[in-house]
């Protein structure tokens, strides 16, 4: 029978192969005895040709071996009965007694007359992929952590630094004052500074103060005894109290009429308030955040706010830039609002088309995040494949016609006697409708049902609509 080992050493081409090659390389002749060794299974074994030649592979301690350790022999191996192994990841003995993990392949190797003459076997080392592979997801867990701080997913530079004053004003007791556009995700900001700070285990209470009218703002911030006005049929505490050890969110706190300002500074000097037709102060002990869309430094030159007061809140603040400022974070958030939207549609959204996704970074979002979501929830209505695509996408967007939907317009007859306009019928469907279509503009969502801003408020608590889109 020809000698597998004369073979090769005869064929110079293919010695410098197994030279050359990555993967560790050896051959064993039909005795089991190792013959070749190739340089590459020097590097991953630690064992030299001189100490591995004539030696049977066991001394590798293979791991996997057509489902079990390796045999004592080739006799009793699985290779020359089948010819071949499949693909194998398993672990190897390196010469100073450490494991490695490989990939290792092997196949009986015949002469012309179909005759076994040897059995030729690869190993590849996983070992740095095994690493790169666990630094990866360490660096993905990682970057989730940085992307990600209460609820707010960012990468952007502009937005590390907001994280950074989130983290400082958590550890302080100290009055905040967050500033940003309409939809920016100022109520995320002041629920993370809460949800990182000493006060975390207590209530956290958010009050709009644009939704209500002086009087009923009076009430909900600070309480009412029973008889205090008509209709206080009973004792009611208010905001403050409920926060009392937590902290109290006033969202658009630039609405407040100058006597709630007044009230409000009183809070923050004295830390007491009086219910609504009681003398009695009660001491609170509470951490304000604040925020408005509106330059409020402006509101104090035109002596629409208080200055005082206004030096009172912004003790620590916070500014949040638009989204046509952080327009790296803008695949982040797509992904974000497709998963959301995935689970609570139970869709199989998988991504976005680059000619969409294009469109959404060119694009200017007056409504910032706020907008991005409802054009993802819009989308994901039209979308009738695995990605959402360009025609998916809210016209404003596209900056195309509206084509898809349209219908002709319709002409009615005038009343014959004009009257007092009717206000139209409201119900949860039609206002949730109004409210998506507005980007959750309370203000026209009063405008288009004919409502007032505080009838809007009321029915949104009334018929369970969140405040902000989720």
């Amino acid at each position: 029978m020809e000698n597998i080992q004369e073979a090769i050493e005869k064929n110079e081409l293919l010695k410098r192969l197994l030279e050359a090659i990555g993967d560790g390389v050896f051959v064993l002749d039909t005795t089991g005895k190792i013959v070749v060794w190739n340089p590459a299974m020097e590097a991953i074994s630690g064992y030299s040709f001189q100490e591995i030649k004539g030696k049977n592979c066991r001394i590798l301690k293979f791991s996997q071996c057509f489902g079990k350790e390796c045999p004592s022999g080739i006799n009793v191996c699985r290779i020359l009965e089948t010819g071949k192994m499949t693909p194998t990841e398993c672990v190897i003995s390196h010469r100073d007694g450490h494991t490695l993990s490989v990939s290792k392949n092997a196949r009986a190797i015949r002469n012309d007359r179909g005759q076994t003459i040897g059995v030729i076997e690869s190993v590849t080392d996983l070992t740095k992929l095994k690493n790169a592979r666990l630094k990866m997801e360490k660096a993905t867990r990682r970057l989730s952590e940085l992307n990600r701080l209460g609820g707010i997913i960012a990468k952007s530079q502009v937005m590390q630094n907001v994280f950074s004053f989130i983290k400082a004003s958590a550890a302080t007791e100290t009055s905040i004052l967050i500033q940003g556009e309409s939809g920016t995700g100022k109520e995320l900001v002041a629920k993370a500074i809460h949800s990182i700070g000493e006060r975390r285990s207590n209530p956290m209470i958010t009050v709009n103060c644009s939704a209500l009218s002086e009087s009923l703002l009076e009430s909900e911030l600070f309480g009412h005894v029973k008889g205090a006005f008509t209709g206080a049929s009973r004792e009611r505490i208010g905001r403050f109290e409920q926060a009392d050890q937590g902290t109290i969110f006033l969202d658009e706190i630039s609405e407040i009429s100058p006597y709630i300002q007044v009230k409000l500074l009183r809070v923050l000097q004295e830390k007491e308030i009086e219910r609504v037709g009681d003398s009695r102060k009660r001491k609170v002990d509470i951490r304000i955040i604040t925020a408005t869309n509106k330059d409020l430094k402006s509101l104090v030159d035109e002596g629409l706010f208080r200055e005082d007061l206004y030096y009172r809140l912004k003790v620590f603040p916070i500014y949040l830039p638009p989204l046509r400022h952080r327009k790296e974070d803008i695949p982040l958030l797509v992904n974000h609002f497709i998963k959301h939207n995935n689970k609570i549609s139970g869709g199989t959204v998988t991504g976005m088309a680059t000619p969409a996704l294009k469109t959404f970074m060119e694009y200017d979002w007056p409504g910032n995040i706020r907008e991005l979501a409802n054009a993802i929830e819009h989308a994901f209505v039209l979308c009738s494949g695995r990605q959402i695509e360009q025609e998916d996408l809210p016209v404003e967007i596209t900056g195309g016609e509206h084509t898809t939907y349209a219908a002709p317009p319709l002409s009615y007859p005038e009343p014959p006697h004009p009257r007092k306009k009717q206000r139209p019928s409201l119900d949860r469907k039609r206002l949730l409708a109004i409210l998506r279509e507005s980007g959750w503009n309370k203000a026209e969502a009063a405008r288009q049902t004919g409502f007032s801003r505080a009838a809007i408020w009321k029915y949104m608590k009334k018929w369970d609509i969140p405040m902000q889109p989720e």
